[in-house]
């Protein structure tokens, strides 16, 4: 039986040929974060950032390979991937 892997925020996924931060999570897609740069002009706005985001559809998330996790979006350490036997 195939494992069926379910994408949560903070996710750093794998994806056909891109990588990046799972960004947010719908019931019917996710939007996978693959750059981030510095606003040229951020006046008038409080954002700092512009990111670079992709989505990810449901029905290809089996496509998906999980890398790590992240504990939240302030937070750039990695959450140790545990090796579990299947």
């Amino acid at each position: 039986m195939p494992f069926h892997y379910n994408p949560k925020v903070n996710d750093y996924v794998k994806w056909k040929n891109l990588e990046g931060w799972v960004y947010f999570k719908d019931e019917q897609y996710i939007s996978i974060e693959i750059a981030v740069k510095d606003k040229r002009c951020s006046k008038g706005t409080h954002h700092k950032k512009d990111h670079l985001l992709v989505l990810c559809y449901y029905n290809q998330w089996h496509e998906l390979e999980y890398v790590t996790s992240r504990e939240s979006v302030h937070d750039d350490t990695v959450v140790p991937v545990l090796e579990v036997a299947l």
